[in-house]
């Protein structure tokens, strides 16, 4: 299946977006670290039926590296408006790892919008579920990539947003700090190499790294939004939440209380990194589910294993 690549200003952002097949909208959201190309083996799989975009996120791969928006909120504007630039009234929306949290928002502020929700290892803001998952603590990295650092030091050159630690420890060693979250999120399987490289492009120099980074420091307010959706509403789209190794059904547990129709699976034996490490189950999951509504195959039970 050919792949186009568009450039598509959406919210005032120039978005990189990969494009495939015809059909009803998918719109599939990337996390950190990782592209569009993120989706490369299921890609065709769903390219067969469906229109699918795949956009590199505000500050990643090719789109535009902007000093704020990392938010959840505005991210899930982005895509409601990249939906609107590309003439769709109707999405099925695939959320993971940093794309969860705006596919949720987006989701919860657009029920016309989004026909199917499916969201990946990740957590959404603090909602009550996650306690084992967070029994120790958050992952280490959450820390690591928050820290403002040298934010307030002075070094950045005037009218350029400031680097903080992690860019500033990080720079001239990112394929190894890459290579680590690629081999941890396949359980040391690991990523074809053109992928791999991808990836290292992408997230390679200071403002690439302070891009990427802002995800995290920005994790508060998106907390914040999130927390606001639920005080005053309920998540009305049928939602499928998928996990994995090490979020496992923490990302379930946090959506149950809040979602009225809810399917949750956990895939054993996958590491993060789900389309990557474990495309075909992920298809078998998406498949089904994304299918039209009383079309045969649908999944109407909760909580199977694969």
């Amino acid at each position: 299946m050919s792949v186009a690549l568009r450039q598509v200003k959406a919210n005032g952002v120039e978005l990189n977006v990969a494009l495939a097949g015809e059909g009803p909208a998918v719109l599939l959201l990337h996390g950190f670290p990782h592209t569009w190309q993120l989706w490369t083996h299921v890609l065709d799989g769903l390219a067969g039926r469906y229109r699918v975009i795949a956009p590199d996120l505000r500050g990643c791969g090719a789109s535009a590296r902007t000093a704020g928006g990392y938010d959840a909120g505005t991210l899930a504007a982005d895509a409601e408006a990249l939906l609107d630039a590309l003439g769709e009234t109707s999405a099925a929306v695939v959320g993971i790892d940093a794309g969860t949290p705006p596919a949720f928002l987006l989701a919860m502020r657009r029920p016309d919008l989004v026909r199917r929700l499916v969201v990946m290892e990740s957590l959404v803001g603090r909602l009550p579920g996650a306690e084992e998952f967070l029994a120790h603590g958050a992952p280490w990295w959450f820390g690591f990539h928050a820290e403002s650092g040298l934010a307030e030091s002075g070094h950045a050159k005037p009218g350029l947003a400031k680097p903080g630690l992690a860019e500033s420890v990080l720079t001239g060693h990112e394929d190894r700090y890459i290579d680590w979250f690629l081999d941890a999120g396949t359980l040391g399987r690991g990523v074809d190499p053109a992928v791999r490289d991808a990836f290292v492009h992408a997230y390679t120099g200071t403002e690439a790294l302070r891009c990427a980074f802002s995800y995290y420091r920005a994790l508060p307010e998106s907390s914040r939004q999130i927390q606001d959706a639920v005080r005053t509403a309920r998540l009305t789209v049928p939602t499928m939440a998928i996990g994995a190794h090490p979020v496992g059904s923490a990302l379930e547990q946090q959506l149950r209380p809040v979602t009225d129709h809810l399917i949750g699976h956990v895939i054993e034996n996958c590491g993060h990194i789900i389309p990557l490490h474990r495309p075909d189950r992920l298809l078998g999951l998406l498949e089904p589910f994304l299918a039209p509504a009383g079309s045969r195959g649908q999944l109407q039970h909760h909580g199977r294993r694969q």
